[in-house]
């Protein structure tokens, strides 16, 4: 069976695809799980975003697909849409199954009747569900038996218990498939880049993550040795960077603290990695923890310090996360000491902050962003964004804060709710405004790095990141808020990809 696995063109708004373009982890996995026999391409349409519909033709007509997959989250369903809409007018017999995020949660968008060329739902963990469906195609053996599918029999669909989640442990989840991509250039920072996967899930409840309503509140780990076979042929593959992509990988501290030692001990510490880290964890073991990601080749972490207020905190359910301990005791925000561990041992602090909560004010904005300025190195600066079936959905809907229901715009830097005393466009505006100088401060920094990446692609970084400004806004001739609205003019032409 001859089969094409798209990712979504759409990309996150926090930094240009000059500086980053990074691989979907699901599909290469997919790739890696389904048997041997199969002709299965991957293709990450965020290489090629200016270009989709051309290649998207050319992908269809050399590889002739009998089925077509794709990998979609909340803010790529309409895009999802136009790509279902031209495979179909390509090739009309292929078979369509979706799967990701947005299936999983918003099973029903997809059922719908106008989404007529959905054929089969991948929910939850997808490897062994899309195996399974694949077998069951060839051998027109049925499908009521695979746990995790819903799929379409006649007019309507039909929807098979959930499939349990795995426990990893057991070698079931075979290793990705890198070679199966067909399209090339995964960079961060001029650096080719990969992303591997050494646990899945988390036991906490913040209430803006979808993760428990996916799969529970759990904590599942591959064992060490794939994992660093894993790593081992991401670099054979070229990968110079690496990004884990856990959802909480530092839940089990001496689990994290031995895959540094075993980087180490395997000589692959000659990569720069990237790691999602919990303010407390490096807070409260910083001082042996630090040095040792260092010495792996730790460059950045992306620290979730959410908000640096209790009350935001506790809207979130992320206050137990960033607690600091000392002698036993609860001893305030872990944020500060947690970053003051990492920059000791040169390791760079992306800041994750969600602002533009409930309750918030313009003060309450600005100590944030203050703090942000402050300690952190990239900011990645978020609103609250209500995706489906998470705990803070609900809670926006039902005070009535929620004024966007363009899903297309659900990327996380666009404001889709207000505050009880601030309008979306204010907080909007307001992150906006300090986002961009913040960035530009952290250059000095990738240049030491990445000196030629730098002089060759300033320019364009630079007007990235000031989009819609002009010299006389940025000299203060002018209302900055005029210059916002040139840039979320542009932010809109851009998330047409087809």
């Amino acid at each position: 069976m001859n089969i094409l696995l798209l990712s979504m063109p759409d990309s996150f708004e926090h930094m240009p695809t000059v500086t980053i373009r990074m691989p979907n982890a699901a599909l290469t996995s997919l790739a890696g799980n389904i048997d041997p026999h199969h002709h299965v391409a991957v293709a990450d349409l965020i290489l090629v975003q200016r270009r989709v519909r051309e290649t998207i033709e050319r992908l269809v007509r050399e590889i002739n697909p009998d089925l077509l997959g794709l990998s979609v989250m909340t803010f790529q369903r309409k895009t999802a849409r136009k790509i279902i809409d031209l495979v179909r007018s390509l090739s009309p017999d292929a078979r369509v199954v979706v799967g990701g995020y947005d299936p999983s949660m918003a099973t029903e968008a997809y059922t719908d009747i106008s989404w007529g060329g959905v054929d089969f739902i991948v929910r939850g963990e997808g490897e062994i569900t899309f195996r399974e469906l694949l077998r069951a195609i060839e051998n027109q053996s049925g499908y009521d038996r695979i746990l995790g599918l819903s799929y379409r029999s006649g007019d309507r669909f039909s929807h098979n218990p959930d499939r349990p989640v795995n426990s990893l442990e057991d070698g079931e989840i075979r290793l990705s498939n890198r070679d199966a991509r067909v399209l090339a250039g995964y960079t961060v920072l001029g650096r080719q880049v990969d992303v591997i996967e050494t646990s899945r899930g988390c036991t906490f409840d913040c209430s803006f993550c979808s993760i428990i309503a996916m799969r529970g509140r759990n904590f599942h780990t591959y064992p060490l040795d794939r994992v660093i076979a894993d790593i081992r042929d991401a670099r054979n593959h070229g990968a110079r960077a690496i990004f884990i992509v856990d959802d909480n990988v530092m839940l089990n501290v001496r689990r994290f603290e031995a895959l540094c030692q075993a980087i180490i001990d395997a000589g692959l510490h000659d990569i720069d990695y990237t790691v999602q880290a919990m303010t407390s964890v490096i807070a409260n073991h910083g001082e042996q923890l630090a040095p040792l990601m260092r010495q792996a080749g730790f460059r950045y972490v992306f620290l979730g310090i959410e908000n640096i207020l209790d009350e935001d905190l506790t809207f979130l359910r992320a206050r137990r996360k960033n607690i600091k301990r000392e002698d036993g005791h609860t001893a305030g925000n872990a944020a500060i000491k947690a970053i003051d561990f990492l920059h000791r041992h040169k390791i760079y602090v992306v800041g994750g902050l969600i602002i533009g909560n409930p309750n918030d004010t313009r003060a309450s904005l600005e100590a944030n962003i203050e703090f942000a300025r402050a300690y952190i190195d990239w900011p990645y600066i978020q609103h609250p964004t209500p995706y489906p079936r998470t705990p803070m959905t609900k809670e926006f809907r039902d005070h009535g804060l929620i004024i966007n229901e363009r899903l297309e715009e659900y990327d996380g830097t666009t404001a889709i709710v207000r505050s009880e005393h601030l309008s979306a466009e204010e907080i909007e505006f307001r992150r906006w405004r300090a986002d961009r100088w913040m960035k530009l401060r952290h250059l000095p920094a990738v240049f030491w790095h990445s000196p030629l990446f730098v002089l060759r692609n300033t320019p364009r970084m630079i007007a990235h990141t000031f989009r819609g400004s002009t010299l006389k806004s940025i000299l203060g001739l002018e209302d900055p808020r005029q210059a916002f609205e040139r840039y979320r003019a542009i932010r809109q032409a851009e998330r047409e990809y087809l």
